[in-house]
């Protein structure tokens, strides 16, 4: 994802930079990085956590990928996915 279609999340603490890539087919693939909990940590991209990534607009793959990250906190929390 480059610099300029990068949007920035915050959540519990924790930063992510997130995207939506427009593929060949049209349609749009989340992708999400955990820039972690202090400035200058290094960079993790997550895993995509669906066989099937592929939203028909930017907006839906977008929404995955913010809701992506916060399971992923919740994941490494004990938090659980209740509180979506």
């Amino acid at each position: 994802m480059n610099e300029a279609q990068r949007h920035i999340f915050l959540y519990r603490g924790w930063r992510f930079a997130y995207g939506a890539r427009r593929m060949a087919t049209g349609v749009y693939r989340p992708e999400v990085v955990c820039l972690g909990q202090q400035p200058g940590a290094e960079e993790t991209m997550l895993p995509d956590d669906t066989d099937e990534i592929a939203y028909a607009t930017e907006a839906e793959a977008l929404r995955h990928a913010q809701q992506q990250a916060m399971r992923w906190v919740h994941d490494r929390t004990g938090d659980g996915q209740g509180q979506l």
